[in-house]
């Protein structure tokens, strides 16, 4: 493993959690009153697109994706098209089962659609920039010693801190504490950003200490 590549994947990776921090302040001198609390929906919104818009370009500078690099404008757009879809397709199906955990079915749907696109941004996207619309690497880079690579590694440590912060998030919600940050979906959202930003400082700290023990082999 070369240690110019864990540096590139920390250096994204830093990258990425700082334009995170940067959605919570930047806003904040074009726009009286933007808060992360007080205009929530707002910053997820500002936070999906940025963090998106940053993941995209990353990958597309980095080269981390498996798009073969010869292949015909007609597959680039329709690859494009299948991602687009893909990635709307998450939305639904994170929303659906944000509910099925118990959010409301009718009421605050706008704000439970939108932490689904933030959570789809944090998972969904990473995997489409990296892996392209195809279900069957997605299993194989989530299942046991299924990555192949080191940014694949990371994919997977991203994705699963995102989940569970989100899923960690939800826990303040029912208590009696009368807080701000415990109206729907603040503290998961939150959580979920949280877990993010751990999952981008995690994994390449990871990979370095471990860089010994962790052999990809070519699928």
């Amino acid at each position: 493993m070369r240690e110019a590549e864990v540096r590139r994947l920390l250096a994204a990776n830093l990258l990425s959690a700082f334009s995170v921090v940067l959605t919570a302040v930047v806003p904040g001198f074009f726009w009286d009153g933007f808060t992360v609390l007080g205009t929530h929906l707002a910053w997820l919104c500002v936070c999906s697109g940025s963090v998106g818009t940053l993941n995209v370009i990353l990958h597309l500078v980095l080269k981390t994706n498996q798009c073969p690099k010869r292949s015909s404008l007609a597959h680039k757009i329709s690859r494009f098209v299948k991602c687009c879809i893909y990635f709307f397709m998450s939305c639904i199906l994170f929303h659906t089962i944000i509910v099925l955990y118990g959010a409301p079915l009718i009421e605050s749907v706008t704000e439970t659609f939108l932490f689904s696109v933030l959570l789809s941004t944090f998972t969904t996207l990473q995997c489409l920039c990296m892996l392209g619309p195809n279900i069957q690497a997605w299993i194989r880079v989530f299942s046991k010693n299924g990555a192949t690579s080191i940014w694949e590694n990371s994919l997977q440590i991203t994705t699963i801190c995102s989940i569970l912060g989100a899923w960690f998030g939800a826990f303040p919600i029912p208590l009696d504490w009368d807080r701000p940050w415990q109206v729907w979906p603040i503290s998961c959202s939150l959580g979920a950003t949280f877990g993010y930003l751990a999952g981008l400082i995690i994994a390449p700290l990871r990979i370095h200490w471990n860089r010994k023990q962790l052999t990809y082999k070519s699928r």
